[in-house]
């Protein structure tokens, strides 16, 4: 559980880790608040392995060469099936393309009705594997590619500096057909400026890059001052969790990313979110999503709008909609023509539109696509200890048969419990919170 302390709208905590507190503070009840659950969500997240051919700072995953069996496997989605309804499964690890058996892994999820996702650095992926993964049903990739990694295809000192190989794995991805592709890009108070040159890249490509996600890094360092506890007894956190320079020594929250995006796209604004398990005003999860062509942006969605979205799919798929496919994300004109009659938000996107066809800066060739870009904050530690984790988290594992947050497996594999945080001077509690 790499944390920190946080509280992001309460009096108690104003000032506390706050390296920028011109940042607008969020307000969540502005936005549509996904419904997903734990029971219900838009996606799962199956580890196929601890084994990894990448080092990246403050990775909370050891590199064991582990492969799980496809019976493992098999077992795992099972509980999967059996416990948690969702639209799309990530693969992760480790790093899944190292898993020998990934391509029939890819093809027991999709068997199984899930979209599958495939979570990875990307460096053992070439055009025959690709090819093979999509004959196998992979619905699509999200490339972890950022300055916490030293890798041998990208040597960059900034997430600018990256930008080509980001490019590279897009246009792969695209050539092949029928895929979606998204990046994910950790995000420490030493690298926030720099969302601003990832942004800006993904502006040039809404056709090609369908979803920037960027993680807020939690550092051990930041904990504040706690004891924390697992089974009756003081352990150090700091022993699973390793700390790095990288992350810096203040926190960063989402509205501080929001406050960055929007130097580069004034317009914007995100519609939905995910709230925390304790902090009914944090942001756990922020999503915003763009309708552009390839040469000129129309404005962001409406909450209204993602509304419709994921019960209309819910209604008729069953499922709440995750990872979308390029064919639908393409059809931009026509679901902002159809929500236009019931949005005003949306109203204003068909507007713009028909501006720029007016004024001959688009032809009736050009495709409206939507792009989206997510903002993630992990775990935070309140000031009294409790942890505030992703409420309806879509990133639900599967361990020894039971479902657990894939962020603190770590904690569940060493101590068969969550820790939990006790202020120090405060005697520690009989039980944990139950938020732990």
């Amino acid at each position: 559980m790499t944390t920190a302390v946080h509280d992001e709208q309460s009096d108690m905590n104003q000032g506390v880790f706050d390296p920028m507190p011109e940042a607008p503070a969020l307000t969540p009840r502005q936005y549509y608040r996904l419904p997903w659950s734990l029971t219900d969500n838009g996606i799962s997240w199956l580890e196929v392995t601890d084994a990894c051919n990448l080092a990246c700072e403050g990775c909370y995953r050891p590199h064991h060469d582990n492969h799980k069996s496809l019976e493992e496997i098999a077992g795992e989605l099972e509980v999967f099936k059996r416990s948690r309804k969702s639209d799309c499964m990530s693969l992760a690890g480790g790093d899944p393309l190292v898993h020998p058996q990934i391509v029939e892994i890819v093809r027991m999820v999709r068997e199984g009705g899930w979209k599958p996702i495939i979570n990875t650095n990307g460096l053992a992926l070439g055009h025959k594997l690709l090819a093979r993964l999509k004959e196998a049903g992979a619905s699509g990739f999200t490339f972890h590619i950022d300055t916490t990694q030293t890798r041998k295809d990208s040597a960059a000192e900034t997430e600018a500096d990256h930008n080509a190989l980001r490019t590279r794995f897009a246009k792969m991805v695209a050539a092949a057909g029928g895929m979606s592709c998204s990046f994910n890009q950790t995000v420490s108070v030493n690298t926030l400026d720099q969302v601003k040159d990832t942004m800006a890249w993904a502006l040039q490509y809404p056709d090609i890059v369908h979803t920037v996600v960027f993680i807020l890094y939690r550092s051990p360092s930041l904990t504040g001052d706690f004891d924390f506890y697992a089974n009756g007894q003081q352990i150090t956190e700091h022993e699973h969790y390793d700390d790095s320079a990288w992350g810096g020594d203040s926190l960063v929250q989402a509205r501080h990313v929001v406050a960055k995006l929007r130097e580069v796209d004034p317009d914007f604004e995100p519609s939905a979110y995910l709230g925390g398990t304790v902090d009914p005003e944090a942001t756990k999860w922020l999503i915003a999503a763009r309708m552009a062509s390839k040469d000129k942006g129309f404005g962001y969605v409406s909450p209204r709008y993602m509304e419709y979205l994921q019960i209309g799919h819910h209604l008729f798929k069953g499922t709440w909609l995750s990872y979308s496919t390029p064919k639908l994300l393409q059809r931009g004109r026509s679901t902002t023509a159809i929500f236009s009659l019931l949005d005003k938000g949306m109203r204003k996107i068909g507007k713009r539109y028909l501006g720029a066809m007016g004024n001959h800066e688009l032809s009736i060739k050009d495709k409206m696509h939507m792009q989206t870009f997510t903002i993630i904050q992990p775990v935070d530690l309140l000031p009294d200890g409790r942890a505030n984790m992703c409420d309806g988290c879509p990133d639900m594992t599967v361990h020894d048969g039971k479902l657990y947050w894939s962020c603190r497996l770590e904690e569940i594999k060493s101590y068969g419990c969550f820790m939990h945080a006790v202020p120090k001077g405060c005697k520690q509690p009989a039980k944990p919170a139950l938020s732990d």
